[in-house]
Parts: structure tokens; C-alpha cells; sequence
């Protein structure tokens, strides 16, 4: 990989050449916005998108909730697992960073001395995106398109190449699905038993406090209040 990374006519190089480029022809000024959004901002709105799923979720108590509430929790699970697995894939590939090998790169971010193949923020963000995915496929379809918009910024940026990316987009992907059936063996009898737990059982699924019947003779019912909307009443 190395050695097609040094050649000028591989498809890999040329692509870095012509996203890297936009960059040197952008503003000042949103370079260190796709500097910010690339090395910090993605990451973050991911672990929003995950926490406000778990909100959507939890406020709309489905039977299911646990099962979805133990797939989100995979997500990050999932991501941990893919970057330590990406450890050694790194040391044995040992690519280094695109532009030690070439010139004329507009470089965003110094001070990447580690190798390059695969991206860990590629990795990242995808294992999130599927997780999600399995939990909800509306949230999940937004976290894989921030997935594939941070994999576009790390190259934009400079400091990976697109098979960087590639290779972070199939290792999060892949041990997130390849381990979901055994995680949510696992996670989901846990996220029953916190689901009936007293105390606890908010963090899965909105309980209802009281059933109100209908009214005979109408069609309206009054939607039962849930022990947080009650305590606020009393």
C-alpha cells in the first residue's frame, strides 16, 4: 500500500490532489471552520444525534424500547471496539500520513505523526452511524451521512488518504454488524431488567403513571401522564 501510495497516477493520490485542493483555493476563514468541524465537530454532533434517539425513544415508550435502547448503547460500544481493533491493523500497514509522501498538500491540521491506514474518525463515526442505524433506521440514516461527511473532511484536511477513509467506513460497519446479534443478546435483557427496575426505568421507556379511560359517548381520551409529568404537577 506504501508503494501505491507514492505512485502519482493512482486513482487513491489523485483524489487526495483534488479534495485536498479545495482547501487551498477556500477562505481562511472556512478552512478552520472544516478544521473544527473535521477534528472536533462531527464527533461531537454524533454523540448528539445518539443521545437525542435515545430521547426519541424513551418519549415514545414503545414495547420495543429496550431492544432500541440496547442497540444505541452497542453504538459507542461498537466504535470503542473498532479503534482498538484498527491498532494493530495501523502498526502492521504502517502507511504514513499523506503528506509525508507528498508535496503540495494543504495540511489543516499539524502534528499527525501516527500512520495513516486506517482513519479513526472515519471508524468512528461510521460504527455510531450503523449502530444507529440498527436502533433507528431515520436517526441512522443521518449518522452515516456525518459519517461520509467526516470521512470527506479528513481528506480535505490533508492527513488521510480516501482508502483511509474506506477502510475506517468498513471496519466501523463491519464490527458493529458483525457483533450486534451477540451485543444485543447480551444488552437487551440488561435493558429490561433497568426497564422495570423502580427508579431507573425512565432511562428506557416513559412510564405511564395512570390510565385514563374514554370518556363513553366520545371519541377523545385524556393521554395518561408519565411519573415525571406527574411530580411536576403535584
Amino acid at each position: 500500500m506504501a508503494v501505491l501510495a507514492e505512485s502519482g497516477s493512482n486513482p487513491d493520490v489523485e483524489l487526495l490532489y483534488d479534495i485536498n485542493g479545495l482547501a487551498r483555493s477556500a477562505p481562511h476563514w472556512f478552512d478552520r471552520i472544516m478544521e473544527f468541524v473535521g477534528e472536533y465537530g462531527l464527533l461531537l454532533a454524533m454523540v448528539l444525534l445518539v443521545l437525542w434517539c435515545w430521547w426519541s425513544v424513551r418519549r415514545r415508550g414503545a414495547e420495543d424500547a429496550a431492544t432500541s435502547v440496547a442497540a444505541l448503547v452497542w453504538a459507542p460500544l461498537a466504535a470503542g471496539i473498532a479503534v482498538l481493533v484498527n491498532i494493530p491493523i495501523r502498526g502492521f500497514v504502517a502507511r504514513p500520513r499523506p503528506f509525508v509522501d507528498h508535496q503540495g498538500l494543504d495540511v489543516l491540521v499539524s502534528g499527525k505523526t501516527d500512520f495513516s491506514f486506517v482513519s479513526d474518525h472515519a471508524t468512528l463515526t461510521m460504527a455510531l452511524g450503523v449502530g444507529l442505524f440498527v436502533a433507528n433506521r431515520r436517526f441512522g440514516v443521518a449518522g452515516i451521512g456525518l459519517a461520509l461527511l467526516e470521512g470527506f473532511c479528513r481528506v480535505y484536511m490533508g492527513v488521510h488518504y480516501p482508502t483511509d477513509v474506506i477502510g475506517g467506513f468498513a471496519l466501523g460497519t463491519a464490527v458493529t454488524l458483525l457483533l450486534a446479534p451477540l451485543a444485543s443478546a447480551l444488552l437487551t435483557p440488561l435493558m429490561k431488567a433497568v426497564e422495570r427496575a423502580p427508579g431507573v426505568g425512565w432511562i428506557v421507556r416513559r412510564r405511564a403513571a395512570l390510565d385514563v379511560p374514554v370518556v363513553p359517548g366520545t371519541r377523545r381520551s385524556v393521554e395518561p401522564m408519565d411519573s415525571e409529568e406527574r411530580d411536576l404537577a403535584a
